[in-house]
């Protein structure tokens, strides 16, 4: 009778439940600087393996997309549930200058809300029109948009890897704004070396540093993490973590259900307690 009565009052309680991850898209650092061998055998290989790695453990109804970047951003594939699409993307990466970490999240929302009109052009052309360039006044009509609460949207979420700090595109605190805006999380892991170190590259030589604070600036306005990778092993647990986070959740959840389905399994076993004892049902 308690546990009908609890049931009644519709308690609740936090569980771990399936998460509604339907769509995941994975932005990976294909800069010069990304060859360097602090983390081996490299920096590239060791996050294309992990990337692999973590492919291999989401649920096979989960859908990823991969979008690569250095001095721009592009999708290399769309979102699909072809594991074996997947690798081979990741295995066709090709090292290109400088990091564009705004384009990639930008780029990476642009495909998450096909329909949303999100243009990576138009924040560029905003930009200049602040600077004080002479830029075509013809725009398209904006689909008019209404934030959300960051961290709101449950249906995808966007993995951002990177081992420098940008260097052109669009601000990378803008880009989370974006996305925060749209309710995506955007979970940001740096690999590398956090205070930097000079590497050659087709000639030239370049310092390169883990740019950190802008990392987890990214993650908090988003309502998601960083994570740090100081070496192949870190960067696989890395993406072991970024899987359970990502396919299961702490959610309140209605228990009165089970609470009714405790009373009924009681009065079951009181009943037969009854008819064993005394021959009949009290």
């Amino acid at each position: 009778m308690a546990l009908m009565l609890l049931a009644a009052a519709r308690p609740t309680a936090v569980l771990s439940l399936p998460a509604n991850q339907q769509t995941i898209m994975l932005a990976m650092d294909v800069s010069g600087s990304m060859r360097a061998t602090d983390v081996q055998p490299n920096r590239l290989v060791a996050s294309q393996n992990a990337a692999k790695a973590f492919l291999a453990d989401l649920p096979r109804n989960v859908r990823v997309g991969i979008v690569a970047f250095a001095g721009t951003a592009s999708v290399v594939q769309a979102p699909t549930l072809s594991r074996e699409d997947l690798a081979a993307a990741i295995d066709r990466f090709q090292l290109q200058r400088a990091t564009a970490i705004g384009n990639a999240i930008v780029i990476s929302l642009a495909e998450l809300f096909p329909d949303a009109g999100i243009d990576l052009q138009s924040l560029q052309t905003g930009r200049e029109r602040q600077r004080g360039y002479a830029i075509d006044e013809e725009r398209k009509e904006k689909k008019e948009f209404t934030p959300v609460a960051p961290g709101s949207y449950n249906f995808a979420a966007i993995i951002l890897l990177t081992d420098g700090q940008r260097t052109t595109g669009v601000d990378s605190l803008e880009a989370a704004k974006l996305a925060a805006d749209r309710g995506v999380r955007v979970y940001t892991v740096g690999i590398g070396t956090v205070d930097g170190e000079t590497i050659g590259f087709e000639g030239w030589s370049m310092r390169v540093k883990l740019d950190e604070e802008t990392l987890k600036g990214i993650a908090k306005a988003t309502q998601a993490e960083y994570f740090y990778a100081g070496t192949a092993a870190d960067l696989k647990k890395v993406y072991e973590t970024l899987s359970s986070r990502l396919t299961v959740e702490k959610k309140e959840t209605e228990i009165s259900g089970l609470m009714a389905l405790a009373a009924a399994a009681l009065a079951l076993l009181s009943a037969g307690l009854s008819l064993l004892w005394f021959n009949r049902i009290l």
